[in-house]
């Protein structure tokens, strides 16, 4: 079977390239990705001397080349997107050409052509900050930034071409992710690796908002899982059910490295900054996915992987913008 991944050397697209090489061995897989400064080459370092891999740098938005990949393609797995809150504030024509009409030119392609499945990566951020309970698959969106609106923009469309157009469209909206090779610019990897570089970590306004954490890995088996089992025109929330406010994980992450509270430094808020996310994976489950692990164990594993990659992350940390308030 061959796989159309689109964003495949960001963080999440990487890991699934990966995890999906690893489990099968007769998927191909052509890996589309423009190469923006957080998507990186060496997350896939290695894999271009597997057959089954094939990489092309290209723009989602330019139509003639995704028709001419995904014509040849079973399954489509769309990860390409901005994806930093911070950014979309600043940016945020950036996110709605990629998140929206990035996704458009897919699903227009994905239409003139006989695929079996096409996989919508979104985000619980669509769903908007709730004070209590959890986000449900039918729940109403309420995005508040311009990246959580841009992804749940793609997601109406999506479900639009599902019910217009028979397109096999299938949905998942994932907690915050962390693992290997994610971006020095989200919270778990700024830290550890300012830690590491004998650094303060800047944590957002008081610190009490809260996140679900999903490891990627457990993300990588649910979106398979949704690929082989999944409903067409559903959507499947995947949450790691670890809820905790930004500065109880901020302690756990000083706690791990051996640090102290004098290593905080709080910074100013950003605006429209989301209260709290929590998932209902309910749904999910009953297709017979669990998470891997336990959350801390994870997080050490986390830890352990930047302090063995300096080398990965330096460098992309040297030329991250640092966006202030």
């Amino acid at each position: 079977m061959n796989f159309l991944i689109t964003g495949g050397c960001g963080f999440i697209g990487s890991n699934f390239i990966r995890f999906i090489l690893k489990k099968y061995k007769d998927i191909r897989i052509v890996n589309l990705d423009k190469l923006t400064y957080c998507g990186n080459p060496d997350n896939l370092k290695g894999l271009e001397r597997d057959e089954r891999y094939t990489f092309v740098k290209g723009d989602i938005c330019d139509e003639k080349l995704v028709l001419r990949l995904v014509r040849k393609t079973e399954v489509i797995v769309n990860f390409a997107a901005e994806s930093h809150v911070d950014r979309s504030i600043k940016y945020p024509n950036d996110f709605m050409m990629t998140n929206f009409c990035g996704v458009k030119t897919i699903l227009d392609t994905a239409k003139a052509s006989k695929i079996k499945k096409f996989i919508q990566i979104g985000t619980d951020e669509v769903y908007g900050s709730i004070k209590r309970g959890l986000s449900g698959e039918k729940d109403l969106l309420s995005p508040n930034s311009p990246y959580s609106a841009s992804k749940a923009a793609a997601d109406l469309l999506a479900l639009s071409y599902f019910n217009t157009y028979s397109l096999p469209v299938v949905i998942t909206r994932s907690s915050n992710n962390f693992g290997p090779f994610q971006y020095p610019e989200k919270l778990i990897p700024l830290f550890i690796t300012n830690i590491l570089n004998n650094e303060k970590v800047p944590l957002y306004g008081d610190g009490k908002n809260v996140r679900d954490w999903l490891f990627v890995e457990d993300n990588c088996r649910a979106i398979d899982l949704v690929i082989q089992k999944g409903k067409e025109g559903e959507i499947y929330n995947i949450g790691g059910g670890t809820q905790l406010a930004n500065y109880d994980l901020t302690e756990k992450i000083l706690k791990k490295m051996d640090k102290d509270k004098d290593s905080i430094e709080y910074v100013k808020d950003r605006p429209g900054h989301d209260r709290r996310y929590a998932l209902d994976s309910s749904k999910i489950k009953k297709l017979g996915w669990k998470t891997g692990g336990n959350f801390d164990k994870r997080l050490e594993e986390t830890i352990k992987w930047y302090a063995k990659n300096k080398n990965w992350w330096r460098p992309l940390k040297e030329r991250a913008e640092i966006i202030e308030w």
